[in-house]
């Protein structure tokens, strides 16, 4: 059920009308998740989908490696939607099973010749459980992506934080239809395994 109200259609104000449909007319297709909270204040709900839209879709990142950063900002942040909708997208962009399952109990994925992949993980999960990743480790993605990229990157493990953060205080549920499998604590951080 969750903490807060969500407004349906035919209650919103017009400024909240506007931006939800501006929501499901782009590339989500459906209003879910955070965005259902930021619509009580239809400027946040705006700024946010935009945010969430170039930071989801528009990165330099390809679609696995964006959806790998996701996974991980929401296995630390023990998100259970954030986990399904994005287990669930990442997929989608052949994110390989195995790493999204090794994720999910807490074990270092085994990304064999995926170098760009095993440098992502390392960013994220020192930028999450350190506050900032080693030199060497940033060096790695800045010369990979560019410093378009490593800010990217960093942006998305920001905002999908936030959103994680919104998901759990306001215990928003997993929609119908949507699986959610990921064995979480409630009110703790999940412990991210570094590979270095």
């Amino acid at each position: 059920m969750g903490r807060i109200s969500f407004p349906a259609p035919e209650t919103m104000s017009p400024a909240q009308k506007a931006v939800f449909d501006e929501i499901v007319s782009g590339p989500r297709g459906v209003l879910v998740g955070p965005l259902r909270a930021a619509l009580h204040n239809p400027v946040l709900a705006d700024r946010w989908q935009q945010l969430g839209r170039v930071l989801r879709f528009e990165t330099t990142l390809p679609g696995y490696l964006n959806e790998l950063a996701i996974l991980i900002t929401a296995r630390r942040w023990n998100s259970l939607l954030e986990w399904a909708i994005h287990e669930r997208d990442g997929l989608k962009v052949d994110l390989d099973q195995a790493w999204i399952d090794a994720l999910r109990v807490g074990r270092v994925p085994d990304f064999g010749d995926d170098a760009a992949a095993a440098e992502i993980y390392d960013f994220v999960c020192q930028l999450l459980t350190q506050g900032t990743p080693k030199q060497p480790v940033y060096d790695l993605v800045c010369a990979r992506w560019g410093e378009v990229g490593v800010v990217e990157l960093t942006a998305v493990v920001g905002y999908y934080s936030m959103v994680a953060m919104t998901l759990n205080a306001h215990e928003i549920p997993v929609p119908e239809g949507v699986s959610a499998n990921l064995p979480i604590t409630p009110g703790a951080l999940f412990d991210l395994p570094l590979r270095n």
